[in-house]
């Protein structure tokens, strides 16, 4: 069964569970709503006292909150979840399900949760987008849209990689809770351009925990800032980041003693 196919399914038996309960789409569309609100009374406060942050116009900082929003909700809908789904099944040696199934286990491990209203995010972040876009006043070219679906892919399999490698460490060490949280408050300085901080935390949120290419380097492709250069190489150490994850996925599978050890 090929990992497209896979992943069809356990969304769509994700998707059914999850709308057993429907209540909790107006929780997420209400906790959506006040992120964003929060976010654009913060936004309006900068520009009530400047005209430009670091050259970032207030459209261009809208940009980039939409993407920030966009990118938490694909990692909260998709990726969170089944991180910490692998967490618990290492801690508590149920990992044995997964690996005695006839499919590549991190294929597996990687598509078997959906929280459904967490795409809630993904849609308010094309809205905010949208209008980010309409105040920039620029036709949006097929080359820029096809660079800013190539950044955001990258970003993607990036974040991704990061919590792969993240959560492989409970191979190792039994309490990773800390770190996962540790993840959560630096990826909120993402609703920032890294370009704003200081050297020392650019390279932390760059080269450490890939916000900058999986929010900053997206929202540049959509208003002219993205040279080919700084694309290539998140295309690069996207793939890069992608084998080392599948490397200590492997090496942390070898010292896994499950139920059945």
């Amino acid at each position: 069964m090929s990992v497209l196919r896979l992943a069809y399914h356990y969304l769509r038996i994700g998707a059914l569970n999850e709308l057993q309960y429907r209540i909790n789409f107006w929780l997420q569309l209400m906790q959506s709503a006040v992120a964003l609100t929060v976010g654009l009374v913060g936004l309006s406060l900068v520009f009530y006292h400047t005209t430009d942050v670091a050259g970032w116009s207030r459209a261009e900082l809208l940009a980039v909150m939409g993407v920030h929003i966009l990118m938490g909700g694909l990692i909260g809908a998709l990726i969170q979840p089944n991180m910490l789904r692998l967490m618990e099944d290492v801690k508590q040696g149920t990992l044995d399900f997964v690996l005695i199934k006839p499919v590549d286990a991190q294929a597996l491990i990687s598509v078997r949760e959906i929280r459904l209203w967490r795409l809630v995010d993904v849609l308010v972040g094309m809205v905010v987008l949208g209008v980010a876009l309409v105040q920039l006043g620029e036709t949006l070219q097929l080359l820029a849209l096809f660079a800013f679906g190539l950044a955001l892919a990258c970003g993607a399999v990036m974040i991704y990689s990061f919590w792969l490698i993240l959560t492989s460490v409970a191979f190792w060490v039994i309490r990773v809770d800390d770190m996962i949280n540790l993840f959560e408050g630096i990826y909120a300085a993402g609703r920032w351009p890294v370009g704003i901080y200081p050297a020392w935390l650019q390279g932390l949120l760059t080269f450490v925990v890939p916000v900058a290419f999986a929010v900053t380097v997206p929202a540049e492709a959509l208003t002219a800032r993205l040279d080919s250069s700084t694309l290539a190489l998140a295309c690069v150490l996207a793939l890069l980041l992608f084998l080392l994850a599948r490397l200590v996925w492997r090496t942390g599978l070898r010292r896994y003693g499950g139920a059945s050890a």
